[in-house]
């Protein structure tokens, strides 16, 4: 299963043909993904399902179908189990950009996470997962398929968010401003984490993070 998310709202990709009584479930080859999108990113439809029995073809789909940026990011923790976070655009996100010409996914990565906030010291401990989000950039939608990987840094000196990038904040944060943290980010961020981490204090959702 993918999901692929449209300002912030999922298109499921699935072997399914049924997956909830809320879904409205279209065959893949019927459908027609830039006009799907765009009632979508409208508020106009809010649960979809593609599905096709061979799930690798739903990614062949996806990239077909829109032209495809392809970026890499992390999720680094430090000796206190604290989490790299960057604040951009009133959301907190996690350190990520797009893959260079000649580069590995695990050196734009790095290279990114280190540009991002000034942390340094990293190593790759694994891969996380791939993202999808759909975004607009010159009036055309484009596909972002980001790479995540699981880091570490013992690094303690002093953060430097890059703010010709628009961001206003790099913060290592516990698991307590984490859960507050992903309160106000993104739905395909929330995917990289614990269930845990989602699970909040209703009196927890008023505090400023």
């Amino acid at each position: 299963m993918y999901k692929v998310f449209v300002k912030d709202i999922p298109i499921i990709l699935s072997t399914e043909e049924n997956i909830g009584e809320q879904y409205t479930s279209i065959p893949l080859n019927l459908v027609r993904f830039k006009k799907l999108v765009k009632k979508i990113s409208k508020g106009e439809l809010l649960y979809v399902n593609l599905y096709h029995k061979n799930e690798e073809k739903l990614e062949r789909f996806l990239r077909k179908k829109l032209p495809v940026v392809e970026a890499a990011g992390g999720m680094v923790f430090n000796d206190k189990q604290e989490i790299l976070f960057i604040y951009r655009n009133k959301k907190w996100d996690l350190p990520k950009g797009k893959i260079e010409k000649k580069e590995t996914h695990e050196e734009a990565a790095m290279r990114e996470v280190m540009e991002e906030t000034g942390v340094q010291d990293l190593e790759i401990r694994e891969f996380l997962m791939k993202t999808y989000h759909v975004f607009k950039r010159n009036g055309k939608f484009k596909l972002k398929v980001t790479y995540w990987y699981n880091m570490y840094s013992n690094y303690e000196g002093e953060l430097r968010p890059e703010e010709k990038e628009g961001i206003k904040k790099a913060k290592w944060k516990n698991f307590e401003k984490s859960q507050k943290a992903l309160t106000k980010s993104y739905e395909n961020i929330k995917l990289l984490f614990p269930k845990e981490y989602l699970t909040t204090h209703p009196n927890d959702r008023v505090t400023k993070v």
